[in-house]
């Protein structure tokens, strides 16, 4: 018997397939756009100005700095900057970075935000926002920061160096897995969130192992596609808490986190979440243990999986572990100092998940 639920479709197009940048005229035209900001990371400006030259004279022009968990500082100069060109959308061509940055200036201004994503870090996907200062990392969720179209062009990926491919790849399983146990599952999701594992961890390490595969890249961002309308469509809980707190608190790298965290994280949730287990089981070629597979995984793809590596000094445990609980949240499992300082002493460690944790 299927329960009662729910489920909201989001309003957004998506353009996908290799050649889909080509459409990105049309798909400015279509909004009625005249004057676009294309917004970018500073690695990322080469693959910016090709956009921007695609654009012609509908491009306002290139704003090369987006940043991790995007500092508000960098918000207000690109919203100052789009205001000055009179800009009336914004393209926002990479990863998560450029991406919240067009969040941003949709959200203080309404301006409408085309996602051309580099990396699966899925944000495009979703109408959750977050900005960072003082420190400390605000997120929220607003329909305005939704990206009206979304252009999924797997030859942009190409360029996308192994480390950060697996690590972005590995950051876009997190949203499916806390997909899978969020309050608010509905079936249609839970398909989503299995498929978009399934396909991830299929095409991740042919990824890693031939950058040029461009058949793999493209299973990878669909996979990635998936994944981020899961986050869209469900509450977060701990793994992403942590890893907000980790990222806003610390200035750890945002998928890189994500990847440590992850494996940890599961294990700490699989006792209370039987039916995620099942399905990321299946996910995840039969594994009995999904955390213990993914945490594997991390390992075969050559990604990090301690967060030592990433900068973290071991006394920042109990800091990050009060933040964490300081307001409550939705979890499968009740959130306690005491299971949270553990989790993190270990995924610090980089010692392998335990099934159990108190």
């Amino acid at each position: 018997m299927i329960r009662p639920f729910t489920y909201q479709a989001l309003p957004m197009r998506v353009v996908f397939g290799p050649g889909s940048l080509a459409s990105l005229p049309d798909e400015v035209a279509a909004l009625g756009l005249t004057r676009v900001l294309v917004l970018c990371s500073p690695e990322q400006e080469v693959t910016g100005k090709q956009v921007a030259d695609a654009l012609g004279d509908r491009a306002a022009g290139v704003l090369p700095e987006a940043r991790m968990h995007v500092p508000v500082e960098v918000a207000r100069r690109a919203r100052d900057m789009a205001r000055g060109l009179g800009a009336d959308g914004c393209v926002a061509v990479g990863g998560g970075s450029a991406v919240g940055l067009g969040k941003a200036i949709a959200l203080e201004h309404g301006l409408p935000v085309i996602a051309v994503p580099t990396t699966y870090a899925g944000s495009e996907m979703t109408p959750v926002w977050g900005l960072t200062e003082g420190g400390a990392k605000r997120t929220g969720r607003d329909i305005r920061v939704l990206p009206k179209s979304v252009l999924y062009d797997p030859a942009l990926t190409l360029t996308l160096p192994a480390g950060l491919s697996a690590t972005s790849g590995m950051n876009a399983i997190a949203h499916a897995v806390e997909g899978l146990y969020a309050p608010d599952a509905t079936p249609i999701v839970s398909l989503m969130a299995e498929e978009g594992t399934r396909a991830l961890a299929a095409a991740l390490p042919r990824v890693v192992a031939d950058g040029s595969d461009l058949e793999a890249r493209g299973e990878a961002q669909y996979g990635a596609w998936l994944c981020g309308a899961v986050l869209a469509a469900t509450t977060m809980s701990l793994h992403h808490k942590l890893c907000h707190t980790l990222g806003g608190t610390l200035d750890l790298p945002h998928a890189q986190t994500h990847t440590v965290v992850l494996p940890h994280a599961l294990a700490y949730n699989q006792p209370a979440a039987p039916e995620a287990v099942t399905a990321l089981s299946r996910a995840l070629g039969g594994a009995d243990d999904p955390a213990r597979a993914l945490w594997e995984l991390a390992g075969r793809l050559g990604a990090p999986r301690s967060l030592a590596e990433l900068g973290m000094q071991e006394d920042d445990i109990p800091r990050i572990a009060e933040l964490a609980v300081a307001n409550p949240y939705a979890n499968p499992r009740p959130v306690t100092r005491g299971g949270v300082e553990v989790l993190l002493r270990t995924a610090w460690a980089g010692d392998a998940p335990a099934a159990l944790r108190g």
